[in-house]
């Protein structure tokens, strides 16, 4: 079984919490409380990967990096996407310079305009 099923699999997990009792679910709760609380834990396990790369210890990097992508999934789930559209994305993004990817999105954002 591919590394990506892993995602996948997950992915369903977590859907599949998405109408259980906030009381008995870490994640059922996380989706009741609703975009705000989502997007915080998100940005609190962003920060706590950050830190733990500042203090340059490879298994507490290994573990943050694990919730990050875990409360990310919960907010692709929230937004009704998954992470095989994300692996999708960069999949194109594959063979691309960072630069040029960049100067594309800037002259076609995704889903909105030009700044």
């Amino acid at each position: 079984m591919s590394q990506d099923a892993i995602l996948s699999r997950l992915a369903d997990v977590i859907e599949s919490r998405r109408g259980a009792d906030p009381e008995r679910s870490y994640v059922a709760r996380l989706f009741h409380k609703g975009t705000d609380a989502i997007l915080k834990k998100v940005g609190e396990e962003a920060t706590e990967t950050v830190m733990a790369a500042k203090d340059g210890d490879a298994e507490k990097i290994l573990y943050e990096v694990a919730d990050l992508w875990f409360h990310s999934m919960v907010a692709l789930a929230h937004f009704g996407l998954r992470p095989e559209q994300v692996l999708s994305e960069l999949a194109r993004r594959e063979g691309l310079s960072g630069l040029q990817e960049f100067a594309a999105r800037q002259s076609n954002p995704p889903g909105g305009t030009a700044a």
